[in-house]
């Protein structure tokens, strides 16, 4: 079965005085139908948190060009790309008056199958057409409580303290980190990664509704006016990258002749 690949990425510097969120889209250089999407919502004083996002989409790219994209390596493929950029952003605090941390979310698309990692509250969505399938558990105070029984994703989404983290790249402790994975792929199949400057504004239904209805451009547009529509002047960065698979449909060839009729 063939597939078409339709990707996308948007950012807005929302109501912040500095975009600090980074968001890429990456080809393989050998491996055809091979892509990297990555995503970092960066956090610190003045340019800090923008750098470390930065260290996020280079060290995934990094490591997406030089490692074993293989059903054994993938997963080490992307922890590294998460624990270098770690190590790099604790250099960088070490070496400024910053403070610099990051969340993380790295995708990568292989044919027939997808592979995921992430560290903090950014999120990794997957869709199949239109409706939810998986999606990333933030690495949160009050997700962790949603984990322990305290309290219902809903109570959580409103939840005065549901951007406190518990773990994130620059941090003293090292980045937590869960995988995601899915396989084989079929056409329907859509993965978005955003930012909470994105996600905090949508249920999960609406989020699927407009990546299945609109092509990836228009739902990208869509999305980030909605969500600063919903921010009311007070929203924070926001930025996203979607990967839609979309099946292609081989056309009969018209018959070279026709019968004469008799």
């Amino acid at each position: 079965m063939a597939f078409t690949i339709e990707t996308c990425t948007a950012q807005h510097i929302g109501d912040r005085k500095e975009q600090q969120d980074r968001v890429g889209l990456f080809a393989h250089p050998a491996q055809k139908g091979t892509l990297l999407a990555v995503l970092a919502d960066g956090m610190g004083g003045h340019t800090g948190g923008a750098l470390a996002a930065e260290q996020v989409v280079q060290s995934a790219k990094n490591n997406f060009q030089s490692g074993a994209l293989t059903a054994d390596g993938i997963q080490a493929t992307l922890a590294a790309g998460i624990n270098d950029a770690h190590d790099g952003i604790k250099l960088t605090a070490l070496s400024s008056e910053q403070d610099p941390h990051s969340t993380a979310c790295l995708f990568i698309l292989q044919p027939g199958r997808a592979d995921w990692a992430h560290c903090g509250d950014s999120r990794i969505y997957h869709f199949r057409d239109g409706a939810k399938v998986s999606r990333s558990f933030d690495h949160s105070h009050v997700m962790n409580l949603v984990k322990m029984g305290y309290l219902t994703e809903e109570q959580a989404e409103h939840h005065p303290q549901k951007n406190l983290l518990i773990s994130c790249l620059g941090d003293d402790a090292a980045p937590k980190i869960d995988f995601g994975a899915t396989a084989p792929l079929v056409g329907g199949d859509c993965f978005l990664l955003c930012s909470d400057g994105l996600w905090a504004y949508f249920s999960d239904d609406e989020l699927g509704r407009v990546l299945h209805e609109f092509p990836v451009r228009q739902a990208a547009e869509i999305l980030i006016n909605t969500a600063r529509d919903r921010a009311k002047g007070h929203g924070d960065n926001c930025s996203l990258a979607i990967v839609r698979l979309r099946e292609v449909v081989e056309e009969k060839p018209a018959p070279l002749w026709k019968q004469a009729p008799k």
